[in-house]
């Protein structure tokens, strides 16, 4: 008997020895992206890989290889090597085949068109009358302190002799001491989300911030990841993407039966699915369909790329109601392959890039997570708010709750380290000033520096133009330390060439808080570019050089007397009127003339109406204002201009309308594509001075290095200024920026392909004396390249001309201007 134990332990211990249980993924050969549901056999016993692409397998016998198929890609034998703990395989996509795509089957496809069919009855905000819950969010970027070494590395570099020297970097170990103590950030915040027929409204109830005594408005209006799943554009670190159960998601997704699970004790399918394309870096996930009302009763979702993105929606079933309610949401977003360090809030938060090629840095573990959990939920309820238009609303109080309520909040459910990162984090905030600092950009980012009650304006100090020469002004506009319900600005210049001061002067008073609304009076005496296009509504950015006006010599002067108004009270709109009565001077050799009569100098008595609509974007209520937190696209420019003659010894009679629309396509690679259609057109009898000349931005040069000046917004390099001229027009801007591209060691330039387009015709030209011009009936065409950012801000830019206004000789086509553009960090 002892024997046959002796056999039977050998015996066991042979097979035990003979197989072995592995770990591994399987992915793409070119993006890395996991592969979801692989078929892996491997001695006649087949398994397959799960939605993220990782499996167990049982290693039954060395010798034989591992192999793994998917439709699409090459069939992969994989032998195992030596020692490997861990098993990576990679498939190479089969660019062969004819079709790249593939396709669901019928009877997936019927469960996901149900689910279309059923979003009416199956998402809350459509299928209750009224909800209401609080929700506890909590955001933080950390890293697990296990996941790193906490070995001190050993480096070697050359000195400027040759000679190896040694150097000790401890950087990782003090990055894992640190994570072990603290989280790297965090915050958190309270809300209240109520909803009935008039829509959804979000009001805080409390908010804090590590590093800052009140939290920053742009934070509490971020929105990372949606809310809902049944929109037909989800939201991803405020980027909306392609919700693969909207109408037009079926084209793009396919997906796959796995199995059919149990939730809240309801029968649900679970359904994975991934792009068409199978190499493409977009959304993938799995659904979890609920088998008899079509509901998604729970949800993954990840994208890989710049950015490794895992969004996790879990739901809970209310039986009365008979609908999946909110339980929780979390994101998780790693460093994925992006290459640029990434800062937020003025460089609290910094995830370090890794692109030296060196080894993997430590802060290349740090994530960042959301927690987004609702209680106190109340359905069917009475709920009313005010103002449904506005997204957000933010008290007062709700900026400085005591620590007291944040211990009684039953939702808190973090770890040790979290007391003691609002502990550090607070006094580093305070250390650095970083309050301040970031109060001080976003005025800078606005054009101004404040010194005590006054924020100096930084558009007024120094300019230069070939009429005034060298210009120095001193300009700015009390702030609310001096008044909440009164303001002053005005400016002072002096021009050296022409040696002439210019000043203007506007008091303002604020009629209502809430929505910005002010009115103003208004004198100016100065300079204006002829033909210029703006819009009253334009909102201020500051510019470190305003570069077209340095190479312009034909101006006019501008005398102003004005009253307007301006106010945000129409939801997602900015409005301005004013009345202004203007007398011109044109200060180059023109004649106007009317009905036989000649001017060169003449007055305009004006009303004006223009509105920025932006309807898709989101805006927040706060004690100071309306905020726009969620800029969406396309946005709407409209303008209205009437000039009425023999009113206040006005000469003219005409009317100009002018229309700008916006449009920008962000993308999660971190890439941009913007579009802007701009049309204006004026009739009756309009000077020169008040036509369009399209914003022309090159000089009239023999060669091209003599042309070269820098590059300016939207505007058209490869014209020369005064070339045409327009009385109505229409043109399209069209811009691709791509990420940066590594060159050398820093210099990461941003490039983007640019083309521009535009068509004008001029009504009455026999009026205009003295300037000679051209016009557009044919239309103007460039296209080129943008490299901004080469080094320390300066770039290139390279633009063609060409179509049926290319010049004759050839190499006046062409444009190479310098471009600079100020980063400020925030």
């Amino acid at each position: 008997m002892r024997k046959f134990w002796i056999f039977l332990f050998i015996l066991f211990c042979n097979y035990a020895i003979s197989q072995k249980i592995m770990q591994g993924q399987v992915i793409d050969y070119d993006t890395t992206v996991p592969i979801a549901f692989a078929k892996i056999t491997h001695n006649n016993k087949t398994i397959s890989s799960n939605w993220e692409g990782k499996f167990t397998i049982t290693i039954t016998d060395d010798k034989k290889p591992i192999v793994v198929t998917y439709k699409g890609y090459y069939d992969k034998n994989y032998h195992l090597t030596v020692g490997a703990k861990f098993l990576i395989i990679k498939m190479v996509n089969n660019n062969t085949m004819k079709e790249k795509e593939i396709f669901s089957e019928n009877q997936v496809n019927l469960i996901i068109k149900k689910v279309i069919e059923n979003k009416k009855s199956n998402q809350p905000e459509k299928a209750l009358n009224t909800f209401e819950y609080k929700n506890y969010e909590h955001l933080l970027v950390t890293a697990n302190p296990d996941s790193i070494s906490s070995k001190i590395d050993t480096l070697y570099k050359k000195s400027l002799f040759g000679r190896k020297k040694m150097q000790f970097d401890s950087t990782n170990y003090k990055f894992k001491k640190l994570v072990e103590n603290q989280h790297i950030y965090q915050t958190e915040k309270v809300n209240l989300l109520q909803h009935n027929n008039s829509g959804t409204k979000e009001t805080l109830i409390a908010s804090r911030m590590a590093g800052f005594k009140k939290p920053l408005y742009e934070y509490l209006g971020l929105n990372l990841v949606s809310y809902s799943l049944y929109e037909n554009s989800l939201d991803i670190l405020e980027i909306p993407i392609r919700n693969p159960i909207s109408s037009y998601g079926r084209k793009l997704f396919v997906f796959k039966i796995i199995d059919t699970v149990k939730i809240h004790d309801r029968t649900v399918y679970r359904i994975y699915f991934q792009p068409k394309k199978l190499n493409s870096n977009k959304l993938r996930g799995l659904l979890f369909v609920d088998a008899e009302n079509f509901a998604i009763a729970k949800a993954f979702y990840r994208i890989y790329g710049i950015v490794n993105i895992n969004a996790t929606y879990t739901f809970n079933y209310l039986k009365d109601h008979k609908v999946w309610f909110p339980e929780k949401r979390k994101f998780i977003v790693v460093k994925g392959n992006n290459s640029e360090d990434l800062k937020i809030f003025g460089g609290t938060i910094k995830f370090n890039s890794s692109i030296e090629g060196l080894q993997k840095d430590a802060s290349d573990q740090m994530y960042l997570k959301l927690e987004s959990t609702p209680y106190d939920v109340k359905i069917n309820e009475a709920v009313s708010f005010k103002t449904p238009s506005i997204k957000i609303d933010v008290p007062e109080a709700s900026m400085s709750k005591p620590d007291s309520y944040w211990v009684s909040l039953k939702k808190d459910t973090l770890d040790r380290r979290k007391l003691r990162t609002y502990t550090n984090l607070d006094s580093l905030s305070v250390a650095e000033n970083i309050e301040q600092k970031i109060f001080l950009g976003k005025k800078i980012i606005n054009g101004y520096v404040p010194v005590s009650f006054v924020d100096i304006d930084l558009k007024t100090l120094i300019k230069f133009n070939n009429y005034e020469g060298f210009r120095l002004g001193i300009g700015g506009v009390t702030n609310n330390k001096l008044s909440d319900k009164y303001k002053i600005s005005g400016y002072v210049a002096y021009g050296f060439k022409d040696d002439k001061f210019k000043y203007g002067i506007t008091p303002s008073y604020l009629l209502h808080k809430e929505t910005n609304t002010w009115i103003s009076a208004s004198y100016v005496d100065d300079l204006n570019e002829i033909g210029q296009i703006q819009f009253a509504t334009q909102s201020r950015r500051f510019r470190i050089y305003d570069p077209r006006p340095i190479n312009i010599s034909t101006f006019y002067n501008n005398k102003t007397y004005s009253s307007f108004i301006e106010s945000k009270y129409v939801p997602k709109t900015d409005i301005y009127f004013g009345i202004a009565r203007t007398e011109i001077q044109p200060l180059f050799d023109y004649t106007y003339n009317v009905d036989n009569k000649s001017y060169t100098n003449f007055n305009f008595t004006t009303a004006q109406f223009a509105i920025q609509w932006n309807p898709f974007s989101n805006y927040m209520q706060t004690s100071t204002g309306r905020l726009e937190i969620d800029k969406r696209f396309p946005k709407f420019s409209f303008q209205f201009t009437k000039s009425f003659e023999n009113i206040l010894d006005s000469d003219f009679d005409f009317t100009k309308i002018d229309l700008r629309i916006s449009h920008e396509i962000p993308f999660l690679s971190g890439q941009n594509t913007s579009l802007i259609f701009q049309s204006g057109f004026a009739f009756g009898n309009v000077p020169l001075t008040h036509l369009y000349s399209i914003a022309p931005n090159n000089l009239n040069r023999e060669t091209l290095f003599r042309r070269i000046t820098f590059a300016g917004k939207n505007s058209f390099e490869t014209m020369f200024f005064n070339e045409f001229f327009s009385s109505s027009y229409v043109s399209f801007h069209v811009k691709h920026t791509f990420n940066k591209v590594k060159l050398a060691y820093k210099i990461k330039p941003l490039i983007s392909v640019v083309t521009r387009m535009a068509w004008g015709e001029m009504d009455k030209p026999e009026q205009h004396i003295g300037l000679q011009y051209k016009t557009l009936e044919r239309g103007f065409f460039e296209s080129g390249v943008e490299v901004n950012q080469i080094f320390k801000g300066f770039g290139l830019t390279f633009f063609m001309r060409y179509g049926p206004n290319a010049l004759p000789k050839f190499e006046d086509n062409f444009a190479l201007k310098l471009s600079y553009v100020l980063d400020l960090g925030f």
